[in-house]
């Protein structure tokens, strides 16, 4: 999401840190080219101007500009008004009260309220253990609460019985008797969305909020609208009055403007973000992590996160006694294969180390997405459980039939043999220093051993 806007302040930067002493002309300079850089994101201006002013009237004091190292605190300051902009701390979902706690989910159609909604749901079942119905309030879109009904059954959420014909607020009361009667925790009310703010909408979404009492009104956009959902979200505030934000589609390619705008134009948090189309791609906003992330310096902390939910302990006890060993066959290849995957692909665990901008752009450059990671898996998959197990025994015919059954080639098949031939070392190399048993995922240089020879 932030990757032009992160380039551009990282070079801009280190242009500082190269300078060693600084003058007030060099930090104006400095901030005339921030500026650029975040209208050019789509930054709304009167955040770019608040934010350019507070930045400066920091970096310009005494305590900077004779610093022994004043291009570094110049990107402290940088990045503690950028927390500042973000939200200073994460705030997540209230639902603690008596039940039913309902959770109103209002926003425009097509910002991915419906996901959205069934995506909390998921994430409050699994990890808070709380009993949840989600209840459709769309009498208006085609087949919108039969979405809501086919994705409570495969995230093994409740959703209400649908009644032909009943109104909005109607749905509501039910809902609300159905869960207390039911011994529901919470209520997740997924409204109507239209294409545009109307009176309509705004007057059917405060009835609904009457009825509900909702703990919270969580409003979704859609980060790839840029401005526009910044505008939204001021519109539902100050009409509805919402209590925080759900950021969908923060994994696309958009320009960020949304996410860094959001908090300042509402005063409202943003709660949680959506990275992609899986029930579980839903995270906690960090304003932290986010600021760390746009200057380069990494998210270390979520990615041992969901290297944490990723791994299965079981697997991971099963590794660390083969690495003991100095063993690694094709078998635990195709497992740190998969486990690459979840954590986000290639580029979403080096958008997540410090300091691996340029390894990221090198990726960028050499066009290699994720679908590597499926083509070496059906490469390993192609094999015979003996070949997996002792790949010494892949000679030039069974490579053309490995190649042809995965519908891949020869070279393919042999990049993923030396990439594994070099892992293997390094397993070797780690047991001989006395660490058997650390997973190979972060090395101290950041990348996988052999993912390099992916390229």
């Amino acid at each position: 999401m932030f990757d032009n806007l992160s380039d551009k302040l990282g070079t801009i930067l280190d242009g500082l840190k190269r300078r060693g002493a600084l003058k007030e002309a060099d930090v104006s300079a400095a901030m005339r080219e921030v500026r650029i850089a975040l209208l050019e994101a789509d930054v709304a201006l009167p955040v770019v101007k608040s934010f350019v002013e507070r930045v400066k009237t920091r970096a310009v004091g005494q305590e900077v500009l004779k610093s022994v190292t004043p291009g570094q605190q110049v990107i402290k300051i940088v990045k503690d008004e950028l927390v500042e902009m973000l939200g200073s701390e994460s705030v997540g979902l209230s639902v603690e009260g008596t039940p039913p706690v309902a959770i109103l989910m209002v926003g425009l159609q097509g910002s991915g309220k419906t996901t959205s909604t069934a995506k909390i749901a998921k994430r409050l079942t699994e990890k808070d253990k709380k009993k949840v119905l989600m209840a459709s309030l769309d009498v208006r879109r085609p087949a919108a609460q039969e979405q809501l009904k086919i994705l409570g059954e495969q995230i093994g959420v409740k959703t209400l019985p649908i009644i032909a014909g009943q109104m909005p607020v109607d749905i509501t009361n039910r809902a609300m008797q159905a869960a207390k009667l039911q011994g529901f925790d919470v209520v997740m009310l997924d409204t109507a969305g239209r294409l545009h703010v109307d009176a309509a909408l705004m007057s059917e979404v405060q009835a609904v909020k009457m009825a509900a009492m909702p703990q919270e009104v969580m409003l979704v956009a859609d980060s790839l609208t840029g401005q526009d959902a910044v505008n939204v979200a001021k519109e539902f505030d100050q009409q509805i009055g919402i209590s925080g934000v759900v950021l969908t589609r923060m994994d696309g390619d958009g320009r960020g403007g949304a996410a860094l705008s959001m908090r300042h134009v509402t005063g409202k948090p943003i709660k949680l973000v959506g990275m992609g189309e899986k029930m579980d791609a839903l995270e906690d906003f960090h304003p932290e992590r986010v600021a760390g992330r746009i200057l380069g310096m990494g998210d270390v902390v979520s990615l041992v996160e969901k290297a944490s939910e990723s791994f299965e302990k079981e697997d991971a006890a099963r590794m660390a006694k083969k690495m003991a060993k100095g063993q690694f066959d094709l078998n635990d290849l195709r497992d740190q294969l998969r486990q690459m995957s979840k954590l986000g692909g290639m580029k979403g665990v080096l958008g997540m180390l410090p300091g691996m901008g340029k390894m990221k752009q090198a990726v960028n450059s050499a066009q290699m997405d994720d679908g590597v990671f499926r083509r070496q898996e059906a490469i390993i998959n192609s094999m015979t459980p003996g070949e997996r197990t002792k790949p010494t025994l892949i000679n030039a015919s069974r490579k053309k039939r490995i190649a042809a059954g995965s519908g891949t080639s020869v070279p393919e098949v042999n990049k993923l043999l030396k990439m594994h031939l070099q892992m293997a070392k390094m397993m070797k190399k780690m047991t001989r220093q006395g660490k058997g048993g650390r997973m190979p995922m972060m090395p101290p240089g950041g990348m996988p051993p052999g993912f390099d020879k992916l390229m």
